[in-house]
Formats: C-alpha cells, sequence, structure tokens
C-alpha cells in the first residue's frame, strides 16, 4: 500500500492523540526519537503537545503519510529561526509506525520532505541521528552525507553514552 501525505494536516484531538501514540509506539519499539523506552503517553504527551504547538503557531510544519486512514508515518519540518539559516530546516521526529517497517515508508516520507523543502525556501535538509543504531545508513542511502558528529553527546542510560550524528541533503536548485 503507497502512502498518501498530507502537509500541514487539521491538528484536531484525534490527530494529535493518533500521533502521539504513534511516537510511544515507535519509541517503545527502539526507535530514536527523543525518549528511550519504555515510555507511556504521559511521558510523550507534554513533548508532542510542545511540537504541536509549534506547528500550529508556526513556523514549523507537519508531514504526514497515510495508509488508508491511518498514520503510519510523520515528520516535522522545523524552521531555524534564524534569519542567516532560512535557507535550510531540520527534519525532527521522524518516525515510521513499527509494524510497517520494511515496507518502505521511512524513505518515501524522507522522499517527500526532500520533494516539498524547496516549497518552504530550504536548499538542504539537515537531520541528527542517534549513534549506535546504523540510522546513518539509512540516511547515507537517501543522498545525506555526514557533515558532523559530538561523540557522547547523548546519555540514553548512566554509562551508555552515544554520538549524535549531524547529516545533511544538498538539495537540487529550483528550476526557473
Amino acid at each position: 500500500m503507497s502512502l498518501r501525505f498530507v502537509l500541514d494536516p487539521d491538528l484536531s484531538p484525534a490527530l494529535r492523540q493518533q500521533l502521539t501514540q504513534l511516537w510511544v509506539e515507535v519509541t517503545n519499539a527502539g526507535g530514536a526519537v527523543g525518549f528511550v523506552a519504555p515510555v507511556t503517553v504521559d511521558e510523550v504527551r507534554p513533548v508532542a503537545e510542545a511540537t504541536f504547538r509549534d506547528v500550529v503557531a508556526g513556523p514549523d510544519r507537519l508531514l504526514v503519510g497515510y495508509a488508508g486512514d491511518e498514520p503510519v508515518a510523520v515528520l516535522v519540518f522545523v524552521d531555524n529561526r534564524f534569519h542567516l539559516k532560512a535557507h535550510w530546516g531540520t527534519l525532527k521526529r521522524v518516525m515510521v509506525h513499527p509494524r510497517t517497517q520494511g515496507l518502505g515508508y521511512g524513505a518515501a516520507i524522507m522522499k517527500e520532505a526532500a520533494r516539498r523543502a524547496p516549497e518552504l525556501g530550504w536548499r538542504a535538509l539537515h537531520v541528527t541521528v542517534r549513534g549506535g543504531l546504523g540510522l546513518e545508513g539509512f540516511y547515507r542511502r537517501l543522498g545525506y552525507r555526514e557533515v558532523g558528529r559530538l561523540p557522547g553527546a547523548l546519555r540514553v542510560a548512566p554509562g551508555d553514552d552515544r554520538d549524535e550524528i549531524f547529516m545533511w541533503l544538498d538539495l537540487p536548485a529550483p528550476t526557473p
């Protein structure tokens, strides 16, 4: 099944609940999306709601991939909020529902993000990756390159510090 993408869907209470639950399920399946498993909805909700507020108020944007009527892939276009960096942006909270792993939905939402980014005036995309999970290989296959690394910057548990890896994708110049 292919995904249907919606940029800036109406963040109804139902969609907020679905996306928060997705965030919990991704984290508890080992996803690196700002938490370390195990987490509950009550732990994720405040961060999710802050993210939703930044989307509703702008300038951040939300991209949701639907399989039928169910949101199964999501990411946030995060504006740098600094005029000298207005030509590029960061992708955060890149998530695909664990039961849909292996169906190509991760690559699909990332490609859709790259397709949509020029609409935001962006010429490049940045994403950070938690080291130790092999995620940088996924992004490399999509054309991203590693541009930096902060050794041990992420403490996921006592004695378990991970690198924060910075990945970058230059986007093609817009055609006139």
